[in-house]
Formats: C-alpha cells, sequence, structure tokens
C-alpha cells in the first residue's frame, strides 16, 4: 500500500512539474536592460516599409560606410555607434541620390533562425536611426545575412565581437 502511495506521489509531482511555467528571460527583456538612446522614427508608417530594390543593382562592397557593432543577443544602438551613424548619415544627406543597403550580420551562436532575425532586428534599428538623422526610408534596403557571411571566421571572442554588426553599403543601380 505504502509503495502505491509513494509512487502515487512521485507521479503527482512529475505532472505538477512539467506543467509548469519556467521562467525564461526574452532577448527582448534582455535587450530592455542595456542603456538606449531613444529612436522617435515612426517604424509603422507606411514610408518606413518602403525600400529601394536591392535586385535591380548591385552592391557596392567597396564603398561601405562605416560598421555598426553590437553586444551579444542584442540589436541595441551603443552609445559608441551614434557617431559613427551620424558620419554615414552626413554622407548620406550629402549625397542624396545614393540608396544603401543595411546587412545585419551575427556571430555563429544561436540557431539559423535566431540568427537571421537577430541580424533582421539590428539592420531595422540602424535605419530608424538614419531615418531619425534625417534620411529618407525609402533609400535604406534591410537584410540579414545571420551568421553566414561572418566577417572574422575565429571561433572567440574576438572573432565573434566583429561578426556582430552592421554594414551599410551603397546601391549601385545599372
Amino acid at each position: 500500500m505504502k509503495r502505491y502511495l509513494v509512487f502515487g506521489l512521485l507521479s503527482l509531482f512529475l505532472v505538477i512539474s512539467a506543467c509548469a511555467k519556467k521562467q525564461t528571460v526574452a532577448p527582448e527583456e534582455m535587450e530592455s536592460a542595456e542603456q538606449e538612446t531613444a529612436v522617435t522614427a515612426d517604424v509603422d508608417s507606411p514610408e518606413f516599409a518602403q525600400e529601394p530594390s536591392i535586385r535591380e543593382g548591385s552592391i557596392d562592397s567597396k564603398s561601405a560606410l562605416s560598421t555598426i557593432y553590437f553586444s551579444l543577443d542584442s540589436s541595441n544602438v551603443g552609445a559608441e555607434a551614434l557617431d559613427t551613424l551620424k558620419a554615414n548619415s552626413n554622407f548620406l544627406k550629402n549625397n542624396p541620390k545614393v540608396n544603401i543597403v543595411i546587412e545585419g550580420h551575427c556571430d555563429e551562436r544561436g540557431t539559423t533562425e535566431y540568427n537571421l532575425a537577430l541580424g533582421q532586428r539590428r539592420a531595422v534599428k540602424v535605419k530608424e536611426y538614419y531615418v531619425q538623422l534625417g534620411i529618407a526610408p525609402n533609400r535604406i534596403a534591410t537584410v540579414s545575412y545571420g551568421e553566414e557571411m561572418p566577417a572574422d571566421k575565429r571561433s572567440n571572442e574576438a572573432g565573434w565581437a566583429k561578426n556582430r554588426r552592421a554594414e551599410t553599403k551603397v546601391i549601385v543601380n545599372k
């Protein structure tokens, strides 16, 4: 009889613990803990969603503007990157016919799906800053390459830090 009681209690404990909600921290919550400069770009506006076609032109990798780097699992633009964004936006203001593509990249850690989504969030975040700095959103395309195009192939912190980036490249129309 005691065996059945112990077995029943053990089974009940397993069922209850299996149904318990796990406390996990979403990457978005982790990001909100980091210091971030406010962005006032209206990302829900129809003009923000309009992007130049990157199919009709080619991307000039030699004329890439300065790269923005990110912390691990973050799409927040750090304070040190703001000067880089301002310099890039000054170039774009002085060249109003230039369209750009922002390529979001990640390090090799994380699943392919997660890295593609994180790379896209990084690219969109940089686009938000450019729009806030006065660049028309219809001049800016975004794309995510996730972990597929590493700048540094080393599997260590130095290599990973170089791969967590958003590159701004000029679209050359044919």
